[in-house]
């Protein structure tokens, strides 16, 4: 086996190589509303979930995002008045995974972000009712 081939047979969750780097440099360079919400979503504190900081799946990399229930908050910043057409494919496609996207604005972020947190955390419960736990139905 090659190595690209070795590469490639350790991919997860259908990223690549170039998709995985780009997300750790992301890791590194959060944005401010980033840097505000991570500190709240970390370390289980939203509904004892473990949310995931700029996280790979497939093509996309995910602002934060909660596996086991197949949550994802987005934070937008101003750059995503430009792309409202991308945003909605890509959100179409993750909801298609089964995935359900909150989307926050900066300002949102920074002025309130209690309320915000009560939306992430009604939303985890609404999740947490519709996402069968992993293991269920196999067999």
């Amino acid at each position: 086996m090659t190595d690209a081939a070795r590469r490639s047979a350790k991919r997860i969750r259908g990223t690549t190589v170039e998709v995985d780097a780009k997300a750790r440099a992301l890791r590194n360079n959060m944005t401010p509303a980033e840097q505000i919400v991570w500190p709240a979503l970390r370390r289980r504190q939203v509904s004892g979930l473990r949310f995931r900081r700029q996280y790979p799946i497939g093509p996309f990399i995910l602002d934060f995002v909660c596996p086991s229930i197949r949550l994802v908050v987005e934070v937008d910043g101003p750059v995503h008045d430009e792309t409202v057409d991308y945003d909605q494919a890509r959100t179409g496609q993750l909801q298609h995974y089964g995935y359900r996207v909150l989307r926050f604005r900066n300002d949102d972020i920074a002025g309130q972000l209690e309320d915000v947190l009560k939306r992430i955390r009604a939303a985890a419960a609404a999740q947490r009712r519709i996402t069968p736990p992993p293991g269920l139905g196999e067999g």
